[in-house]
């Protein structure tokens, strides 16, 4: 895809957004947020209400975009997990999925390519099994959430759909690494639960890389945005605390995690997924960090 291409965001605003507002304008994107209400960005934007009927009443104003990248959503860990909120988290992800995608079939110039954020929270507690795209889907919460959530692309007919399964996104900055550096900077870091199971992540540099590939390559379908090396919980707490130079001998035990969280522990924190991105690699995408040490190096140095 050209620099000159027209690019629209919705999610622009959170974590992953952000960063990917910064790097497309610096590649010469030409970018459009969607927000459900109009902030003080220099982007421009167009204002809708996924959550009406209709969405957006002109309909004009999505015509000839070359790709539109959805990354709307509640933050998983923002909040305990009450009934009211899995519902929040449920509907601010299928419902404006879905709003967005009958959108986008009812266009006369629809975008190329439909990128659309999922998890590998799809795959819900598997051990030691390994998961690829080709694997089903398991149980849960949060499985079924992206269950869900993937299928709510379907009225984008004619359009090239990505269902973008991210895994732990690594960054400084945001995310559960930034939640996790307080503590390993003391000295108060440990594993969670076991620590035995795994953890598939991906930095956020080479998540945005990813997304930039995902648009040029001509792949479709569920795509792992994880790294190729997953690490159990307890190996991912002893390298960090490795590369802070600092111990890591206070773990939190999944009672005491339960007792916190409720079923957010079970599902966010202690499930088991060892997931590898084939597709990724086979379409010839490059990690820049492909192992979890030299990944939280850079990570660290560029926090300093």
């Amino acid at each position: 895809m050209e620099n000159s291409a027209r690019i629209l965001i919705s999610g622009a605003s959170g974590f992953i957004g952000t960063s990917l507002v910064r790097a497309c304008r610096a590649r010469g994107f030409s970018l459009t947020q969607l927000v459900r209400q109009t902030t003080a960005a220099t982007t421009p934007q167009i204002v809708w209400a996924p959550y009406q009927s209709p969405a957006l009443p002109d309909r004009f104003l999505l015509e000839g975009f070359d790709a539109v990248i959805h990354l709307s959503g509640a933050n998983v860990a923002a909040h305990r997990w009450t009934a009211a909120y899995k519902k929040e988290i449920v509907e601010s992800r299928v419902h404006t999925t879905q709003a967005l995608a009958r959108l986008l079939s009812q266009l006369k110039q629809p975008p190329r390519a439909f990128l659309c954020a999922s998890a590998t929270g799809i795959y819900g507690d598997r051990g030691e099994e390994l998961l690829t795209e080709s694997s089903p889907a398991g149980t849960g919460f949060l499985a079924e959430t992206c269950v869900a959530w993937e299928a709510a692309t379907q009225p984008a007919t004619g359009i090239r759909v990505a269902h973008m399964r991210f895994g732990v996104v690594l960054s400084p900055e945001g995310g559960a690494l930034a939640k996790m550096l307080p503590l390993f900077r003391i000295g108060a870091g440990g594993r969670l639960g076991s620590g035995k199971q795994w953890m598939s992540w991906i930095t956020l540099p080479d998540l945005v890389s990813a997304i930039f590939h995902l648009l040029q390559a001509e792949i479709s379908g569920t795509i792992n945005f994880v790294a190729p090396t997953p690490f159990t919980n307890a190996e991912f707490t002893r390298t960090l605390a490795a590369a802070l130079h600092r111990p890591a001998i206070v773990p939190a035990p999944a009672f005491a995690l339960r007792l916190a969280l409720g079923e957010m522990a079970d599902e966010a924190l202690l499930a088991s997924q060892r997931v590898l991105p084939d597709k990724l690699t086979q379409s010839g995408f490059r990690f820049e960090h492909p192992d979890l040490a030299t990944a939280l190096q850079a990570l660290l140095k560029k926090s300093t």
